[in-house]
Parts: C-alpha cells; sequence; structure tokens
C-alpha cells in the first residue's frame, strides 16, 4: 500500500513537471556564431539556425543594375568596417535580383574584408518578434545584416509597429552592430488599393495612411529596380552562359533565351536564370563553376 500511495505521488510529480514545460515552452537553444556566415531566426526556441550552404550566386551574375548594386555594396562596406550605415529598402520589379543581390553583397564584402559579418534572415511572418531578436543580436561580438525577404503589409496587420520600433522609433532604438536589409515589391510596403481606400474614408485624407508610409521613410536608402530591357536581359544569359562554361554560340544561345523569355511573357534576371537551368539541362551540363 505504501509503495503504490508513492507511485501515485511520483506520476502526480511527473504529471506536474510535464504541464510546467508545456507552459515554459521550448527551451531556448544556444546559438553559435561560428556555425556559419548565414543564419535564420527561428522565434519560438529565440535561435539562430544556421545556414551553411546559402542559396547564392556571385555578385558578378547580378546584371542590369549596376548602380544600385554600388550602393549597396558601399553601403554594406562601411558597416563591415564599423562605420555608419543605413537601413535598406530594396522595392521594385519582381526577378530583378533584390535578394540576390543582398545575399551576394553580403558574401563578397565578408570575403574581401575578412571580417565576421553574419547575415540573419527574417520571415515576413516573424517581424512581430524582431525586438527579441534585437535583444540577442546586439550583444553579437560582429556587425549584423537583418534581412526580410518580400516584404508587405495588409490591411489591419500591426505588426509593422514592430519594424518601426527597431528601425527608428523605440526607446532603445537600433543597436549599433545591426542594419535591416529588406526586398519588397511595394515601394511604401503596403497595396495601392489599401492606401486608396483608406484616404477615401478617412477623415483627413492626407493623413490616413501617413503611419504605414512612414514605414518606408525609415530605410535610409531607397533602392529601386525596374524591368530590364532585352540587352539587359541577354548580357544576364550571357553572363550566365560564360560562369559556368556552356558551350554554345552566342546566336544560338540569344535566339533561344528570347524565345523563351516571349514564352514566360517577360525579361527579367529569375527569368534568365529559369532559362540557363533549363538550357544547361538539356546539354546535360551542372551548374558548377568550377565544371
Amino acid at each position: 500500500m505504501h509503495e503504490s500511495k508513492i507511485d501515485v505521488l511520483i506520476n502526480e510529480v511527473q504529471k506536474l513537471s510535464a504541464a510546467l514545460e508545456r507552459i515554459a515552452g521550448p527551451a531556448h537553444a544556444v546559438n553559435d556564431w561560428d556555425a556559419a556566415d548565414c543564419f535564420v531566426w527561428a522565434p519560438a526556441t529565440r535561435h539562430l539556425q544556421p545556414v551553411p550552404k546559402p542559396n547564392r550566386i556571385d555578385l558578378s551574375l547580378i546584371a542590369g543594375v549596376d548602380h544600385v548594386r554600388d550602393i549597396l555594396f558601399d553601403n554594406t562596406l562601411r558597416f563591415a568596417e564599423g562605420y555608419p550605415a543605413n537601413n535598406v529598402l530594396l522595392w521594385g520589379a519582381r526577378g530583378m535580383g533584390k535578394s540576390s543581390l543582398v545575399k551576394a553583397v553580403h558574401a563578397k564584402v565578408a570575403r574581401e574584408t575578412g571580417r565576421a559579418l553574419k547575415l540573419v534572415e527574417v520571415h515576413r511572418e516573424d517581424i512581430s518578434t524582431l525586438p527579441a531578436l534585437m535583444e540577442i543580436l546586439k550583444a553579437a561580438p560582429m556587425p549584423v545584416i537583418v534581412f526580410c525577404d518580400d516584404l508587405s503589409f495588409d490591411h489591419d496587420d500591426t505588426s509593422y509597429k514592430s519594424l518601426k520600433a527597431v528601425l527608428d522609433g523605440g526607446v532603445e532604438g537600433r543597436p549599433l552592430n545591426v542594419v535591416l536589409y529588406a526586398t519588397s515589391n511595394r515601394r511604401h510596403l503596403l497595396p495601392r488599393n489599401m492606401m486608396e481606400n483608406e484616404q477615401s474614408t478617412a477623415i483627413n485624407p492626407s493623413e490616413a495612411v501617413e503611419e504605414k508610409v512612414s514605414l518606408s521613410d525609415r530605410f535610409g536608402l531607397w533602392l529601386g529596380f525596374h524591368k530590364c530591357s532585352q540587352d539587359d536581359y541577354l548580357e544576364m544569359v550571357d553572363g550566365y552562359a560564360r560562369y559556368y562554361k556552356l558551350p554554345v554560340e552566342p546566336e544560338t544561345l540569344h535566339v533561344e533565351a528570347l524565345e523563351w523569355a516571349t514564352t514566360r511573357g517577360s525579361r527579367s534576371g529569375r527569368v534568365a536564370w529559369q532559362f540557363i537551368q533549363d538550357f544547361a539541362g538539356r546539354l546535360r551540363r551542372q551548374l558548377d563553376a568550377s565544371a
């Protein structure tokens, strides 16, 4: 009987312990800055997940955006060297290499300076957890680029307030060792129909969307990406073909590349890359620069 009571007590203690663990949530993981150059923020465990092999291309392959490329590179270089740098919003046409440029510039600056420059990607749905991420990053012993791809906000979305606080508006502000790079198809980070709707129904239309529009104003640099010309598109295709040493005559390559763009109904860096993948596959060639 005595042993039975002890067993019951142990069972109850185990249940209580399990309940407390559920309430407390998952244990916070230990972040290892030496594990990689790129990380993905996992807010549930406050963990920076290392990305050993980031999905990125060489900076030399990004064509048609020379001006914004140079501006972003210079801003990133100054930041890596410990000098003041701006938060950056890369906005504009789809498929023109906005996110590719961020990752390629990060890689080149880190390689050329030999400095420990880290890139931490934050998913759009985790924007509200940015303050928690800043708590971790401000203690990092190196500069960190926080990167959010395809950033935008819809109606009744209040997570933008966390971003505003991080950019400039909070009491603590942004840690000196952190900058934020974001890409978006929208210059003001919210859809045009939403802006027009709020303006048409507001008592003071000029102030209806001021709070949300002011979010983009907090990025010190706005870098615009526009649809590419046919020449720019073919330059991208040629660059890929040279880089991956594809055995093809330029005339043949151009004819097929233009036909591919016609079937897609657009020309962009993304379309050029998709064409090269298809073309290399038909040639039975691996896209390996060392081949």
